[in-house]
Order: structure tokens, then sequence, then C-alpha cells
């Protein structure tokens, strides 16, 4: 599909008419207050106006225009309050200001304004009105910035599309986009051939619909020879129905979005190509539709895998890690240096953490570390959650190697990281995110619908570590 949305509609050329805006925290309103011309003063002292996190307020310049606006930042630890002045500035060119504030939060505030501009508007007339436009910090790699930005456009754009429109064709169609983009290889595995390529997991889940499942390999191989292989899997089920487990119609009115961790890896495989880090890179898509029909998978099936284990189909609606299973197999034969699935994979992780916290999953402490440390500096937000062995046998099976999923009702996103555990041998390092990629309100810097989750974080912390250029 086209893009649908760019950061570039949301940046000003040209700062000659630009208006500043001015960022000031809560404690230090009165001191900017009082240094600052009367009039303002008067301004915002009428308007009440109190440095909330996300509080703009737009001041008159007296002849019908505006001089300027104040970002409340709150306790001034909230950089993407900066996300509210995409929808509450007026239309017109704006500036980042002030002397105190440091630059790299000015390029953390400008990269909060393009992500709170995002808007999804495929599916309606244009809207012709002039919004906000920013003028880029000075000093600051734009091209980093627009690149990021338009990576979680990326991933909004395709988890908004519904499903009549985001089917496994048209989300193939998104990787090889991506893969020309980029300048990597791509293959695809369709249909029958994928029982044939020892894919019958993947097979087997999408089998209940017309619209033929498949597995995308992305490959992007121009660093060194002994350049670290990185793989990312992303679980792409374009529509759940929960298959002959039928979901009910709570469960099943946002099952559009059950492809984001497809497109989460899409997007952050384009970043890291984009940032020419020296790695190799590989991105595995296992791509279905779980429907209903005659020739859907039935509880109580079970089914071989890539890596050779018998599944016991438990539960319908625990696709995805199925799909998973194959796709992680897969990667895990070659060994990668670090390996990463993203998954909208459980209710269980969003009882646990709501929406706007990821729960990750890994046994290696240094990499734990990390995306604590960056998924905080990042507003990023991600929670370690335990690969707790005790529960293993949770997923025991009478009649296969295992079940897909585990018996009672609790721990449910621990079982399903602990099953896809058993796809995963020889990678060097295995970190899974339960994803909800989704804002279910609209809050500064995150409208409401998809959204990336994760990937800003994942990106700064592999630049860190692979920072060499290819």
């Amino acid at each position: 599909m086209p893009r649908v949305s760019s950061a570039l509609e949301h940046v000003s050329a040209s700062d000659v008419s630009a208006k500043p805006v001015w960022p000031v925290a809560r404690a230090g309103l009165e001191a900017w207050r009082s240094k600052a011309p009367a009039p303002i003063a008067a301004w915002l002292a009428a308007n009440k106006f109190e440095a909330r996190a996300g509080e703009v307020l737009a001041i008159p310049d007296g002849i019908g225009g505006f001089a300027g606006a104040v970002l409340g930042l709150g306790k001034g630890d909230d950089l993407f309050a900066a996300g509210a002045l995409a929808t509450k500035l007026p239309a017109g060119a704006w500036t980042l200001a002030g002397d105190d504030v440091a630059a790299s939060d000015l390029s953390r505030m400008a990269q909060a304004f393009l992500l709170g501009a995002y808007k999804f508007n495929r599916y309606r007339k244009k809207d012709e009105t002039p919004g906000a436009t920013l003028v880029l910090p000075r000093g600051h790699d734009p091209a980093e910035l627009m690149r990021v930005t338009d990576a979680v456009y990326l991933v909004r754009d395709l988890v908004n599309t519904p499903a009549n429109d985001m089917g496994p064709e048209a989300l193939e169609q998104a990787a090889r986009d991506m893969a020309e983009r980029a300048g990597a290889s791509l293959s695809v595995t369709t249909g029958p051939d994928l029982l044939k390529r020892n894919f019958p997991l993947v097979y087997h889940v999408g089998a209940g619909s017309p619209r033929a499942p498949r597995l995308v390999d992305i490959s992007w191989l121009k660093g060194s020879a002994k350049a670290p292989k990185i793989t990312l899997v992303g679980k792409g089920v374009c529509f759940d129905t929960g298959g002959l487990n039928l979901k009910p119609d709570s469960g099943m009115a946002l099952m559009k979005k059950d492809m984001a961790g497809a497109a989460h890896a899409l997007a952050l495989g384009e970043l890291l190509i984009g940032a020419g880090l020296d790695i190799r890179l590989r991105v595995l898509l296992p791509i279905v539709e779980n429907s209903i029909s005659g020739s859907a998978m039935r509880p109580s099936d079970v089914l071989p895998s890539r890596k050779g284990l018998t599944v016991e189909i438990g539960n319908t609606d625990a696709e995805g890690r199925l799909v998973l299973a194959d796709a992680l197999a897969l990667a895990d034969e070659e060994t990668p240096d670090l390996l990463i699935d993203f998954a909208t994979l459980t209710g269980a992780a969003r009882t646990a953490l709501g929406p706007e916290i990821v729960p990750f999953y890994t046994d290696d402490e240094a990499l734990a570390q990390e995306l604590a440390r960056y998924g905080s500096a990042e507003a990023d937000p991600v929670w370690r959650m335990p690969l707790w062995r005790g529960y293993a046998d949770w997923l025991d099976s009478r009649i296969a190697d295992t079940n897909n999923v585990s018996e009672g009702a609790f721990a449910g996103s621990v079982t399903a990281a602990l099953f896809l555990q058993k796809f995963v041998e020889k990678a060097k390092a295995w970190v899974h995110f339960d994803l909800y990629g989704w804002s279910p309100k609209a809050r500064p810097g995150h409208p409401q619908g998809g959204e990336a989750q994760t990937i800003r974080a994942l990106y700064v912390l592999l630049k860190e570590r692979y920072g060499r250029r290819a």
C-alpha cells in the first residue's frame, strides 16, 4: 500500500516567520513569568496558565497575530508533553525556544511534536485546513528525526488499516515496499509451499482463510563479514476471529491490529538499515488470517512444527504463538547474535501492565538492563517479566510434545513466552515483546489508534551497540 502519512507534512522549511514556543516546567513558572514582558505575564495570569504537562497557551501580539506560545512541562520530566503542540497550536510555523533547555531535550520535544501530529486520513476527504508546522531545532540531524517519525507512522498506518485492505497479500506488499526502499532482498513462501518448506504451523493457522498464509523473509547483509546477525520476527495475523474458539464481539473489535508485531519488525528493520549499522539483518514475518471454515484447525488437533515438536491445539485463539514458533525456529537455525520477536500475543499482558507499558521476556541480564534504561530515556516504556520455569509444565500435553496453552487462567503472558522459548535454543540472546500496539485514548504525542511501541528504545539501544557504519 502507498505510504499514508509522512513527517514532511508537519515540518516548516524556514524559520523566518516562525513564532517561538517556550517550554516551561511548573517549578520554574514563576521565575519565567517574572522575566517575561508585562503583557505576556498578564496574559498567563488572566488565562490561569499553570504549566501542567501538555498545557499550551498561545500569546497574542496585539495586532491580530501571535507573539508566541507557552508549553507546560509539568514536573519537567515528561518531554512528550510537547506532543500536545501539534493539536493545540494555531496554524502557522513554530519553533522551540528557551536558552535554558538542553539541546537533547529540544530534539525529543521536536520528536514528540511530530509524533503528535500524525493523522490517519486514508478513508476521509483530505483536511485542507492548515495546521501547525515545526521548524526543527538547529544543530540536530533532521534526517534522523524524520526517519524515526516515519517509522512510527509506518506502524500506525499499517495497524490502523482495516483487514479488508490489510490482508496477507497487502501486508506482504508492505514488506516488499520496505525491502525496495531499504535495498534489501526478499523471498516469500505461500500456501501449500509452506508445507513443502517445513512451515506447518504457519500453514495450518492460515488454512481456514481463503487468503493464503505466507512467510516473508527479508535479508540485508551489507555489514562486514563478521558483523553480528540481528533477526527480527513479527507476528502478522491480519485478522483474528479466534478460529473455532470464536472470540466474542468485544474481543474481535480490534483484531485488525493483530498484525502489529509484523508492522513493528518492518519499521525497526528499515530504521536499522537506514542508520547503516554494521549488522547482518534478517526480518521474518509469518502472515496469516485466523478464520473459520471447514479447513480451519480444530481444538484438540495435533500439529507438527518446523522444530520437530508436536503441538496439541488447546485453543485455536492462541494462534499467534504457533506462527511465531515456526518463524523463531527458522531464525534460530543460523544462531543469530540477537533474536527479537514482536507480537500482540496475550490479553494477560494488558491485565498486568495496561496498554502503555510493554512486557518483555529475556534471559540476557545485560540486555534486560539496557532495555529498561533506554525505554525510560526514550519515553518508550517496557517492563521485564519472568520466564518462570515453575510454570513450564502447565504447557504439558498427554498426547503431544506440548500444548499451545496452559489449562489454568493464570500467568497467560508468562506461559505464552515459555511456549515460544521452546523454539529458541541456539540464539545468543533472545527477547520477546508482548505488545498492545494501540492507544485506546489520545494523549500528547500518541493519537488514538495504532501505536508503535519499543522500536524507538530498541533503535537507540542497537545504534549504541552496533554504531559503526557498514
